[in-house]
């Protein structure tokens, strides 16, 4: 039996039998990559994807864009992608419908993507790598996608989906590499580096943390950005190459406590100099490269712990958002696209001209 009717975004919904709540009519749009490059993603229409007894069909409303998601649409990350493929790993929006199993949600509620879905608590093993939206699973960059229910996390009252959307790899990352991993505590230094979503991230939660922030960035404009977001001291990296050297000038000859290296190749040595004797770098990412030479005499002298950054667990990400809501901190969103300007906004993305997340509107 199917009931149809219309609400009020024009979208026809309906009552399916077997499932609580309502349920889409079987088309819907969704970014497909059909080949290696921006200019291969286009918006098309696609069958509505199956519910199981488990499972929770989202209406997504926003997704906001990494550079994993850059990474793999350019064939930089996973070169043996299958096409067509859907892409970005990082959404939020409303159940419409879940299957007979289902205990965690109800149709109604507001709900945030879980990067790796199988990774509940504890430490990341083997099996929790093996499914990750967006990259060994479809991503979320449709109209409406299906999940099983330990695979969400519940958007707080005091966030926006769009806002939302922009947590669960970059703010995520930046909470796991600060305050599970690296530990921050009240006075300490931290060192972001550049003005994409972890680094503002990271910012943002020290800053609330009683810590801290030494900012590097490539331009007097975000640098201006930076400081009204609360860094305590900015450094062009641009206009001072040696940047390194500016943090030791910062923080009396000794270095920051904690750095989180986003760049790769280009920066891995410098973070390892600009911190203090048993100082933490945190490897996020690799937006100049993966391959690092190192000095192995700086991190054993120094005795640093080199720790790479893998987002964090479900419990890990439900703490997170608990903080943000009692810190009352608000993600930075640069811009929002709508859908049919996916590639604007991945090019916009790739520019590096952004500050903070950028976003699509579904």
């Amino acid at each position: 039996m199917r009931l149809l009717f219309t609400i009020n975004s024009g979208i026809e919904i309906g009552v399916v039998e077997g499932c609580s709540g309502k349920s889409s009519i079987k088309i819907m749009k969704t970014v497909e990559l059909s080949a290696f490059g921006i200019e291969h993603l286009h918006v098309v229409e696609r069958a509505e994807p199956t519910l199981k007894e488990q499972d929770v069909l989202v209406q997504i409303e926003a997704v906001s864009l990494n550079y994993l998601d850059l990474a793999l649409i350019k064939g930089v990350y996973k070169p043996d992608l299958a096409f067509p493929a859907i892409p970005t790993s990082d959404g939020s929006g409303t159940v419409l419908q879940v299957g007979n199993a289902v205990t965690r949600w109800k149709p109604g509620d507001r709900v945030t993507v879980h990067f790796k879905q199988d990774w509940l608590s504890g430490p990341t093993t083997a099996e929790t790598e093996a499914r990750r939206v967006g990259v060994t699973l479809p991503g979320v960059l449709a109209q409406r996608v299906v999940l099983p229910e330990h695979g969400l996390v519940r958007t707080p009252d005091s966030l926006t989906a769009e806002e939302a959307s922009t947590l669960p790899i970059a703010g995520l990352t930046a909470w796991s590499g600060l305050l599970d991993e690296g530990n921050l505590q009240i006075g300490q230094t931290l060192l972001v580096q550049g003005t994409g979503g972890v680094s503002l991230a990271a910012l943002q939660l020290a800053k609330a943390s009683g810590a801290r922030v030494i900012a590097t960035t490539s331009s007097d404009e975000k640098a201006q950005k930076l400081r009204t977001l609360g860094a305590d001291h900015v450094i062009n990296y641009r206009q001072t190459p040696n940047w390194e050297q500016s943090v030791l000038e910062l923080t009396a000859g000794k270095g920051a406590d904690i750095t989180l290296d986003v760049a790769g190749t280009e920066t891995f040595t410098k973070s390892m100099q600009a911190v203090k004797q048993n100082g933490f770098v945190g490897i996020v990412g690799f937006l100049s490269g993966t391959e690092a030479p190192m000095n192995l005499y700086i991190p054993v002298l120094k005795s640093l712990t080199l720790r790479g950054l893998s987002v964090g667990s479900r419990q890990a990400f439900e703490q997170y958002l608990q903080a943000l809501t009692v810190m009352q901190i608000k993600p930075v969103i640069d811009r929002v696209f709508p859908i049919e300007q996916v590639q604007d906004a991945f090019r916009y993305f790739e520019s590096g001209q952004h500050f903070g997340k950028v976003v699509i509107r579904l």
